[in-house]
């Protein structure tokens, strides 16, 4: 940048002028082991980028207070599991999360008001621990486990749902939960193989 007037230059240095970078003979190429190849990846545990979502974390905190909780439920697990379903819509979509993706999230589990027993009882087991950085794929099973056509349906829509059309919500519960002891009883099994057997002494 250019320096104030009133600071003094030195009468003997040479004027600057503009210079080319380095000239590179060839193009450059994505060539190196982690470049991607196409479009972003999609698989177990890669999640949904999107531009700006860590901006959930902060249009979050006022959902806090408006929390609907059941006796065994923590504010901190609702956040965690919401926010990722929040992330995941606004990705859908292209964009930053905003208010709207919240609301959604919140919603299809019952958090923002009234809500049947049978969904409550399923997102009390399966939230459980959500809020712990240590439980990321309990997590990601919560958010993987919502339809992306409930996740594509405008926001006061949704909101409407828990009263309206409860047992859409109770049987995506059910789905996940089902899908979820699948896979602990599929983790016991390797577990079981894998286990070293008992020594017997000499």
């Amino acid at each position: 940048m250019a320096q104030p007037d009133y600071v003094p230059t030195p009468t003997d240095d040479d004027a600057r002028v503009y210079t080319s970078p380095p000239w590179r003979p060839d193009s450059w190429m994505a060539d190196r082991p982690a470049e991607l190849q196409g479009r972003q990846p999609l698989g177990p545990r890669l999640g949904n980028p999107g531009p700006d979502q860590g901006y959930a974390l902060l249009i979050a905190e006022p959902f806090r207070p408006r929390l609907v909780l059941t006796p065994g439920e923590s504010a901190d697990d609702a956040l965690g599991g919401c926010l990722a379903i929040a992330m995941r819509r606004a990705s859908i979509f292209g964009r930053a999360p905003t208010v709207h993706d919240l609301t959604v999230a919140f919603s299809l589990w019952g958090f923002l008001g009234d809500a049947p027993t049978q969904l409550t009882d399923r997102r009390r087991e399966l939230f459980a621990g959500a809020g712990h950085l240590h439980h990321y794929m309990e997590r990601r099973a919560i958010v993987d486990g919502v339809p992306e056509e409930l996740l594509r349906l405008p926001h006061a829509e949704v909101a409407a749902l828990p009263s309206t059309d409860p047992g859409r919500l109770i049987a995506m519960a059910d789905a996940l939960r089902a899908g979820a002891d699948e896979a602990h009883a599929a983790h016991d099994t390797v577990d079981e193989v894998e286990a070293p057997g008992e020594v017997t002494p000499a």
